[in-house]
């Protein structure tokens, strides 16, 4: 193969986007997370940030995250094991691990990062992990590195993932792998049965409750706390970048394994340390979730219930889920998108999923409406959605 077939072999297919004449992709934000947002000079409403408890504009994280930079600086310029791991960074992984209820916890660039350099560092070719059929990309991609024996068992289905385990003693060691929240459609995990069922058969429970933490549970702990598991003895992830607001990615649990992965985690051990600033924001966005979660936590619902219920008026076909994540289900990627122009011309913005995020024909088109967006904002979202109602 020459460089100029390599090169056409790689240019991106846009057919949908130039039937709809809408890309609805890499809008350029001209603002913070405020309500509105600023795109193009225009303002508009957001629905499509992961921005639960609206803490992503916060002045007094931004405040936290200022005055981590006054002392730190921007960057540390070293990986963890190095000259990153200032005591800060120690500070806020015990305050994760004490807000989880978990041992001990490691900080990571991203969520994505976590999840794949976990499995490298745990799992073996004789091993083998089981896998919800919806899981995020981050983990399939992070299992798939480990070169070990992978199956999938159904959405959710905890009967079909007994029947594997039944059937799967003869590896080393087994993993069950599900996210807590799927953010796709908003369903949530049957974490304790499928934690049950592990410690049944001797395998280890990898959750990751990057939509969950900070989101569900009575104190927004998320779906250990949601659960009602005490004494996790599995392997926790989740993302720093959705209800607490900021960036970076962790990996809590028991005190062996993550002092383990602490030398043994390429994607930690090989990356220049989380921000300074990125950390002083976490520890202050816990902080606030441990006073006013009551609060911020009943405005998210309330709005997803107000907006959530609009769209059914108006004969929306939704997915099910019991998280604050509203799905609509759009079918083949030209409507998706369609939809998702429908919304933005009215100036919302909004998630559009498309294969391979999801299934062929599966399409989805998700709104998630934070806390800090007014209540001036949630009416006029649900007068629009009557307009885009009438029009499709």
């Amino acid at each position: 193969m020459g460089v100029d077939s390599f090169l056409n072999r790689l240019k991106v297919d846009k057919q949908v986007i130039e039937r709809a004449e809408f890309n609805p992709y890499y809008n350029c934000i001209e603002s913070g997370l405020e309500d509105p947002v600023i795109v193009d000079g225009k303002q508009y409403i957001n629905l499509a940030a992961n921005n639960y408890l609206g803490l992503g504009a916060d002045i007094r994280v931004k405040k936290a995250a200022i005055n981590a930079v006054k002392k730190y600086g921007i960057s540390m310029c070293g990986t963890p094991v190095a000259t990153g791991y200032i005591e800060l960074y120690r500070r806020v992984e015990r305050e994760i691990s004490k807000f989880l209820t978990l041992e001990d916890t490691v900080i990571l660039p991203s969520c994505y990062q976590a999840n794949n350099g976990l499995f490298a560092a745990i799992a073996r070719k004789e091993d083998l992990i089981l896998v919800d059929h919806y899981a995020h990309s981050s983990l399939i991609e992070g299992i798939k590195c480990v070169g070990c024996k992978i199956r999938p068992f159904l959405h959710n289905n905890t009967n079909h993932l007994e029947k594997i385990l039944k059937n799967s003693s003869k590896y080393r060691q087994i993993f069950i792998v599900t996210e807590s929240v799927f953010s796709t459609e908003g369903s949530i995990a049957p974490l304790k049965e499928i934690y049950e069922l592990g410690m049944k058969y001797g395998a280890v429970t990898v959750v990751d409750d990057s939509h969950g933490i900070g989101v569900i549970g009575k104190s927004g702990r998320g779906i250990l706390e949601d659960s009602g598991i005490e004494d996790f003895k599995g392997i926790y992830t989740a993302s720093l970048g959705k209800a607490i607001g900021v960036s970076g990615g962790i990996i809590s649990g028991n005190k062996e394994i993550i002092e383990y992965l602490r030398y043994f985690c390429p994607q930690l051990v090989y990356s220049t340390g989380i921000s300074p600033a990125l950390l002083g924001a976490v520890e202050k966005v816990l902080e606030i979730i441990e006073k006013e979660f009551d609060i911020l936590g009943k405005k998210l619902w309330d709005y997803r219930d107000i907006i959530r219920n609009r769209l059914v008026l108006n004969g929306f076909d939704l997915c099910d889920g019991m998280a604050p994540i509203i799905s609509i289900k759009t079918g083949d990627a030209l409507r998706t998108v369609l939809l998702a122009k429908s919304f933005y011309n009215r100036r919302i913005l909004t998630t559009p999923f498309v294969e391979p995020s999801v299934p062929p024909n599966e399409g989805r088109l998700r709104l998630i409406a934070g806390a800090n967006l007014s209540k001036k904002s949630i009416d006029k979202v649900t007068s629009l959605i009557d307009e885009i109602g009438r029009d499709i």
